[in-house]
């Protein structure tokens, strides 16, 4: 079972060449450096990756089933997270509902801004027509 062999975020951080590439997802360790050259994405995107966590990076992109069972044949080990290492990087998906909230509460009030101008509008319409029939006669 060499698949439970724990690595600190430094020891992971020391192999971000393009030969020697670890990553992180999930708090969990993979040596990407044999996969490199196969990536779809292209070489770029693992390497600005490298040897940190890549977990935000590999969920953003929306991986296939296929492209999770590419992943879990180079696993290596599990992260051990240390006082001082760079927060999970899956936790900011929590923070977002409150964001989106804000955000509908944004437009609930645009829409009503809306509504409020169209009515302001067609009050207007509706006095200009009046007026203008009154005066002409």
């Amino acid at each position: 079972m060499s698949e439970t062999k724990e690595f600190t975020y430094a020891e992971v951080s020391s192999h971000s060449s393009k030969k020697d590439l670890y990553l992180v997802v999930h708090d969990k360790v993979y040596n990407s450096s044999s996969f490199i050259d196969e990536h779809p994405g292209g070489e770029e995107v693992l390497l600005d990756v490298g040897g940190q966590d890549a977990t935000e990076a590999f969920e953003d992109v929306g991986h296939s089933d296929e492209a999770r069972e590419i992943l879990e044949g180079l696993l290596i080990g599990k992260l051990k997270r240390a006082p001082g290492d760079p927060a999970p990087k899956s936790l900011p998906t929590t923070t977002h509902a409150p964001t989106s909230q804000d955000n509908t509460g944004l437009g609930v009030g645009l829409y009503a801004v809306i509504f409020v101008g169209v009515l302001a509008a067609f009050g207007a319409y509706k006095y200009l027509q009046v007026s203008g029939t009154g005066g002409g006669k």
